[in-house]
């Protein structure tokens, strides 16, 4: 493929993509296939010659179509949102032309330098303490990583690290690996199973904090963790907190926890992977209230603010503390054009309507099922998930998601919720409408509730 080709052929993916997303939801949202359907469709060998581009292409929905879940369907409501928009889809084109490899300031200066901007950009548009944002001066600032996983794994190794040289520099005898054995990490029991990756990466121990009856963290259950631990001669060092938990979006509480980890000499991490994004809206920054008390905080950015994936947005109160882990991978993508290109064409005006937008659909779906009797809301609806469920058994539950991902109109998963199966309606495509909303209640959930699942329609 010369130029010239590419020219005809990125015209023609232009258009394949706008025509995509357009008829979207024209297409079954969640496939109806069995594991190991592709390998029949495709050799069993890559080709000795080349193959036509058209070839490709009809193959593309030959092949691959038939297999996709379509995350940015209006009719996904599963896992959280996956964040797309056109700017960020040309600026990550620009970023595939460019191809830097950004590891140092020197392999690309303009990768290594927007990226310090941007960060402090959207730090700033969280109205995040000074501490955290670079400037020219500061001894905070941002970087971007994959994924939120990435961020809770490289905030946990700087914390073993700080750990580690703290202990010595009041024992010297005592060596790395002692130390090390006698470290201990916390988290909520809610908490992403990454959290509890990050510890068995990091060879540290991870204790689960059991969390209230809104499934957060409370400061006196931590701290008789905490006072247990020191007493069995164990070193607590790093907690993690989680604003937006996978399951609920359950929200820890900082202001009581963050003066508790700051008493203690714990690393205090925040994790708002999900529901970071609405923090730019000034009626839901009080959640990040406490962020003061945190030496790192991150959230996606690919998740609810339009930039695609991936952008992991992470900062640190004294950068010193992670020089030596700034990131898993020594490479890194010009990621930080995505965030310029949304940033300057929707402004802040314009995301914060996004987000606004999306919570008041899960409030519209939040009010319909309380209108039904035989439903139940089992969370507070707080931002743009709703789990509810079916009054009754779990196994009611469990057939009523079944009908639901068998009529492939639209798609949900589960969680657990103190023992009860729950299913999780999130608001995730940018083009989810309330008619999209009023669809997928009454055809669908209410229809699949009323065939034989429950015994009467009210």
């Amino acid at each position: 493929m010369d130029a010239a080709e590419f020219r005809r052929r990125g015209k023609e993916m232009v258009d394949y993509v706008a025509d995509y997303l357009e008829n979207i939801e024209k297409r079954p949202v969640y496939p109806d296939l069995e594991p190991g359907y592709l390998r029949s469709l495709i050799p069993n060998e890559a080709p000795l010659e080349p193959e036509s581009y058209e070839d490709i292409i009809k193959d593309v929905e030959r092949v691959i179509m038939p297999g996709v879940t379509h995350w940015h369907s209006p009719y996904f409501f599963a896992y959280f949102p996956a964040a797309s928009s056109y700017p960020a889809m040309v600026a990550d084109m620009l970023c595939g032309a460019i191809g830097c490899i950004g590891f140092s300031w020197a392999a690309s200066p303009a990768c290594t330098e927007l990226e310090t901007v941007m960060l402090d950009w959207l730090g700033k548009m969280l109205q995040l303490p000074e501490c955290f944002i670079a400037g020219t001066h500061g001894r905070g600032g941002g970087v971007i990583q994959g994924t939120a996983s990435e961020a809770t794994l490289i905030s946990l190794l700087a914390a073993r690290c700080k750990a580690v040289r703290r202990v010595q520099t009041i024992n010297a005898k005592k060596s790395e690996s002692e130390i090390l054995s006698k470290l201990v990490a916390y988290t909520s029991d809610q908490a992403h199973s990454s959290v509890e990756r990050a510890a068995l990466i990091g060879a540290v121990m991870m204790r689960k904090v059991p969390t209230d009856n809104r499934y957060a963290v409370r400061r006196e259950m931590l701290k008789k963790m905490v006072e247990e631990d020191k007493a069995a001669g164990l070193i607590p060092f790093y907690f993690c907190a989680t604003l937006g938990t996978t399951p609920s979006c359950a929200f820890d509480h900082l202001t009581e926890l963050g003066p508790l980890c700051n008493e203690e000499n714990m690393w205090m991490h925040i994790d708002a992977a999900y529901a970071g994004s609405a923090f730019i809206c000034p009626e839901f920054r009080p959640l990040l209230n406490g962020v003061e008390f945190a030496d790192s905080f991150n959230f996606n950015p690919h998740k609810w603010l339009l930039v695609n994936f991936d952008c992991s947005a992470m900062w640190v109160k004294e950068r010193a503390d992670i020089i030596g882990h700034w990131q898993i991978p020594l490479g890194r993508r010009f990621r930080s054009l995505k965030m310029w290109f949304v940033f300057r064409m929707y402004g802040l005006k314009g995301l914060q309507a996004h987000i606004r937008k999306q919570v008041a659909l899960a409030k519209e779906f939040e009010s319909l099922v309380r209108a039904d009797k035989r439903f139940e809301i089992c969370a507070e609806v707080v931002l743009g998930l709703v789990c509810f469920r079916l009054k009754g058994s779990n196994e009611l539950n469990q057939e009523l998601l079944k009908r639901i991902t068998k009529s492939r109109e639209i798609h949900l998963v589960p969680c657990q919720l103190s023992g009860r199966f729950v299913l999780r309606f999130a608001i995730c495509a940018r083009t989810t409408e309330s008619h999209h909303i009023q669809q997928a209640w009454q055809p669908v959930i209410k229809k699949n509730a009323g065939k034989g699942v429950v015994h009467s329609d009210p």
